[in-house]
C-alpha cells in the first residue's frame, strides 16, 4: 500500500507522519508546499506523474486554508487552496483510478438546527472559509467517483497552533479568561482522526467509502467547558468566565451548533471513537 499525504506539515498531516511507523508494510509519501503547490494544476499533474513508479494507491488531502478570520480578507487565496487545489488533487487521482480522502469542516452547517447533523442535512456556510470548503467538497466529489469527504470539527493536536495550546499559554499568563459558551460542538483529536482514516483504508475493499462522512470525537461541549476541562486536567489556576458570541466579535461568523452525527461512519467501518475528554487527556500528557 502506497499512500500520498498532502498538507503533511499541518496538524493532521503530522499525525500521519507519526502513525506511519506503525504501518511497516505500507509506504507513505508526505508532501507539503515545498514538494507540490496544489493550487498549480500543472504542478500537481507533474508531481503525480513523477510518483507513477511508486504505485500510488491512495491520496489523503490534509491541505487547506484554515485561517478562518484571515480568509475574510484573503478570499481568493482561500479559494485557490480549498477549491482549486482540492479539485486538482482529485482530478489527478481520478486520472489514475486512485481514491482520495478529502478533509472538510463542520462550518458548512450553519443554521438554527440543534440536533447533531447528519451527512444529508442542508448546508448554509456563512464565512469565506466555510463557503470555500463546501465548494471544495463538491469539486472533489464531482472530479473523482472514488472520493471520500470527511467533515470534522474543532481539530487540535500536539502540533501547530490550536485552541488547546492557546489556552495552555493564556492560562499561565492570566488569572482570568473569557470564553464563549454559546458555541456548541465536539473537539476532534487529530491523531484519532488520522488513525480512523487508516482503519477505513484497510477496510476499503469490503465497504463502499465514497461520498460525505462525519468524524469527530464522542461527546458534546462548548468552548467554555472545553477551556475549563483543559485547566482542570492540567491543574492551571485560571478562572474562566462564560460569555456570549456577541461579546467576542470576530471577522468570520462561527456556527452556534456544530455537533456531528457519526453513526454512518461508525456503522460502516466498525469504528470505536474515544470521548473528547479522554483524548484531551492524552494530548495534554504530551504537551509541555
Amino acid at each position: 500500500m502506497t499512500i500520498l499525504i498532502t498538507g503533511a506539515n499541518g496538524q493532521v498531516g503530522q499525525c500521519f507522519r507519526q502513525l506511519a511507523a506503525t504501518y511497516p508494510d505500507w509506504q507513505f509519501v508526505f508532501a507539503d508546499i515545498d514538494e507540490v503547490d496544489i493550487t498549480n494544476g500543472k504542478a500537481v499533474f507533474s508531481f503525480f506523474k513523477n510518483l507513477d513508479r511508486a504505485g500510488l494507491q491512495w491520496c489523503i488531502n490534509c491541505a487547506a486554508y484554515t485561517a478562518v478570520d484571515k480568509a475574510e480578507s484573503e478570499p481568493l487565496l482561500a479559494r485557490r487552496i480549498n477549491v482549486n487545489g482540492a479539485r486538482y488533487l482529485a482530478e489527478a487521482c481520478a486520472a489514475r483510478g486512485i481514491p482520495v480522502v478529502h478533509l472538510s469542516t463542520d462550518y458548512v452547517y450553519h443554521n438554527r438546527q440543534n440536533t447533531p447533523f447528519v451527512e444529508t442535512d442542508a448546508v448554509s456556510p456563512k464565512s469565506v472559509y466555510a463557503r470555500t470548503k463546501l465548494a471544495g467538497d463538491r469539486a472533489v466529489l464531482r472530479a473523482n467517483p472514488q472520493a471520500m469527504v470527511i467533515r470534522t470539527s474543532w481539530v487540535y493536536s500536539p502540533f501547530g497552533a490550536n485552541f488547546v495550546k492557546t489556552m495552555l499559554r493564556l492560562g499561565t499568563e492570566r488569572s482570568e479568561l473569557k470564553v464563549v459558551f454559546d458555541q456548541i460542538g465536539t473537539p476532534t483529536y487529530a491523531p484519532d482522526l488520522a488513525a480512523a482514516i487508516l482503519s477505513i483504508i484497510k477496510q476499503s475493499e469490503k465497504t463502499s467509502f465514497s461520498g460525505i462522512w462525519h468524524y469527530s470525537n464522542e461527546g458534546v461541549t462548548s468552548w467554555y467547558d472545553f477551556a475549563r476541562a483543559i485547566f482542570e486536567i492540567r491543574g492551571i489556576d485560571c478562572r474562566v468566565r462564560p460569555i456570549v458570541t456577541a461579546e467576542y466579535p470576530t471577522p468570520a461568523a462561527r456556527p452556534p451548533f456544530s455537533v456531528l452525527n457519526k453513526a454512518k461512519i461508525k456503522d460502516a467501518f466498525g469504528l470505536e471513537i474515544p470521548h473528547w475528554r479522554e483524548s484531551l487527556q492524552q494530548c495534554l500528557a504530551l504537551l509541555p
